[in-house]
């Protein structure tokens, strides 16, 4: 076949990422073409009452920038020409915009506390079971159901006729070609879109007050919406590529470019800031038991993504942040994982999920907190803290696959791992030891390739997902980690179920 250029840009909470995938001859070959690092911006700002409180928004011009960036180095090193762009974002945040194109404020970070009692504010204008019920999506403090009902409690005076709500992947499709549409991927998340009918419920959106005609349309990924700007095109040198929905939500790319032979048999784990811990399922689970286990239905590529919201490596990227302003200078992560090696294993646990490990000021005092509270010993040095953490994250996947398993009734024989995470050798070896199951990792740029591959299927480039797996195969090392200390992980997890759980 003719050769294919498909161009993702993959933002992360902490950083971005943007990519060349190249289809010819049934060969696939991706190529990183920009990178970049970002963060929430913390102010301290007085409202009207005069209190200062302190606010974290991120910066949506910079993002929009590297992608602008990522695609002028495309077209410098790559080709002049694109056949489709698609852009995928971690799974919540977003605006609104006037008639005019105007953002009615600053785009404000999940981990802002204006969201901290807001699970509360929505559970007394809905009853509980019915939001499951219909969504299928556990109660978060980041869902969108709960920051739109924060804004329209508290800024409602800013929603002007003719706004629409942009979810953080759409406002970039707006950016570059003028898109006000959603893939099904990323609204499944949002607590606001029914699971079944994959539309927006009208009866949860007036229960809590959110307008109909702001939210955006949701398509399906892999939908063609538009193109790129002619403006935008020129000042770049690029043609005007189509604009592709891909699995917006970078979970759900990540997912689609795990290599699962089955199924019903696997659990996959994206792992980075956080860990999205789960299994694919053809349809919903909302039974009772789904929701007692806290457990999402979140919208796939012709599947659903049975899985929990777990803590990643957020608490390591903390300590290392931290240690970073006292020593001024950054640990690498050669040196962390010296560190954790050498230190003793197994001298206490913490819940990753706690929410006081969720945005404290200082991830090492929270950490000695918690330790001092389950009445464990509090980490002697930095490799301690380190060790304490990585080990505490495999016993939680443990626990959280052994949920899973018991409610969709398929029992797990093999752990994938994709994403970052999935260069995590020493994470990597620690899962397979506690959850006594082989872990295939790989590959480490899933999100990138499952938004090239998605991209590729709404093009009919390839047929289908299924016939990307060995095309992925051939372009990534994917390595195996086999169980080693079973019987000393098992008798540690039963403590871990009983000082933390």
């Amino acid at each position: 076949m003719n050769s294919k250029k498909v161009f993702a840009a993959d933002l992360g909470a902490s950083g971005g990422k943007c990519f060349a995938g190249t289809f010819n001859s049934g060969n696939f070959s991706i190529e990183e073409v920009h990178r970049f690092t970002h963060e929430g911006v913390p102010f301290y700002i007085s409202d009207r009452s005069g209190k200062v409180t302190e606010r974290t928004y991120w910066d949506d011009l910079l993002l929009y920038q590297n992608i602008i960036k990522g695609l002028q180095n495309y077209r410098r090193e790559i080709s002049e020409t694109v056949d489709s762009i698609g852009v995928d974002t971690w799974g919540t945040d977003g605006t609104f915009i006037s008639a005019d194109g105007d953002l009615l404020g600053k785009v404000y970070c999940y981990r802002d506390h204006r969201l901290d009692n807001m699970v509360e504010a929505v559970k007394k204008k809905i009853d509980t079971d019915l939001i499951y019920e219909i969504t299928g999506i556990h109660f978060q403090p980041f869902n969108i159901s709960n920051q739109l009902l924060w804004f329209t409690s508290n800024r409602k005076e800013l929603l002007q006729p003719g706004c629409t709500f942009l979810p953080m992947p759409t406002l970039f499709y707006f950016y570059l070609g003028n898109v006000k549409k959603i893939d099904s991927s990323w609204a499944s998340v949002t607590q606001l879109m029914d699971a079944h009918k994959r539309e927006w419920s009208e009866e949860i959106l007036e229960k809590l007050g959110i307008p109909s005609h702001v939210m955006p349309e949701i398509v399906p990924p892999g939908a063609v919406v538009g193109q790129l700007l002619k403006p935008v095109a020129d000042s770049i040198g690029l043609n005007q590529a189509k604009l592709v929905t891909v699995g917006s939500h970078d979970t759900a790319s990540a997912y689609a470019a795990a290599p699962v032979k089955n199924p019903d048999e696997a659990l996959i784990i994206s792992s980075g800031t956080w860990s999205l811990v789960g299994k694919l399922i053809p349809k919903p689970i909302t039974s009772p038991r789904a929701m007692a286990a806290n457990i999402s239905n979140e919208g796939g590529i012709g599947n659903i993504r049975f899985l929990k919201n777990c803590m990643g490596t957020w608490p390591v990227q903390e300590l290392r942040r931290r240690w970073k302003v006292v020593d001024g200078k950054e640990l690498s992560w050669e040196e962390i994982t010296r560190l954790v090696k050498k230190a003793p294993s197994f001298t206490s646990f913490i819940d990753p999920d706690d929410k006081c490990f969720y945005n404290p000021s200082n991830m090492e005092e929270a950490i000695a907190e918690f330790c001092k509270k389950t009445g464990q010993k509090v980490p002697a040095d930095r490799g301690v803290y380190l060790r304490v953490v990585y080990e505490s994250l495999a016993m939680k996947y443990r626990s959280v696959n052994e949920e899973i398993s018991e409610v969709c009734g398929n029992p797990t024989k093999v752990v994938h791992v994709v994403g970052g995470g999935s260069k995590n050798e020493l994470l990597n070896q620690f899962t397979a030891n506690a959850t006594g199951l082989t872990v295939i990792a790989g590959p480490d740029e899933a999100t990138a390739v499952g938004n090239i591959m998605v991209q590729a299927v709404g093009l009919g480039i390839i047929s289908s997902l299924d016939v990307s797996i060995p095309l992925i195969k051939q372009a990534f090392r994917i390595k195996e980690y086999k169980t080693l200390y079973s019987e000393i992980w098992q008798k540690e997890y039963e403590r871990f179920k009983k000082t933390v759980l």
